[in-house]
């Protein structure tokens, strides 16, 4: 259940974020409400792998795949432009979470 939690946080933290776009600084009620409710749900969740997965690698990974997230929403729902610097550095972040998940013995202790 612990990766389960995570991806909520990190699910609700991407609707959370993407709402907010469409808050206009809070202007506007029901954005405003479901990025409030995004946000406290994302960190009730991102608590949760806390327990059993150190704080470094649980945000590496809540913080990695909500970037990368935000900016495919940005892309294909804002039409959001993304040039060649922004697609490599998004790569990087994925090599970045791969690496730490895939090789990183951090998660076996």
């Amino acid at each position: 259940m612990t990766y389960a939690y995570l991806l909520i946080a990190i699910c609700c933290e991407v609707v959370a974020t993407s709402a907010l776009k469409e808050t206009h600084g809070f202007t506007r009620l029901t954005p405003s409400i479901v990025t409030v409710i995004g946000y406290a749900l994302a960190f009730y969740f991102l608590s949760l792998p806390l327990r059993t997965i150190p704080v470094g690698v649980v945000y590496a990974v809540w913080s990695g795949a909500g970037i990368v997230l935000i900016a495919a929403i940005g892309f294909f729902v804002f039409r959001q432009k993304l040039d060649l610097g922004a697609l490599v550095g998004l790569a990087l972040i994925v090599s970045g979470v791969l690496v730490v998940n895939l090789f990183s013995n951090t998660l076996n202790h």
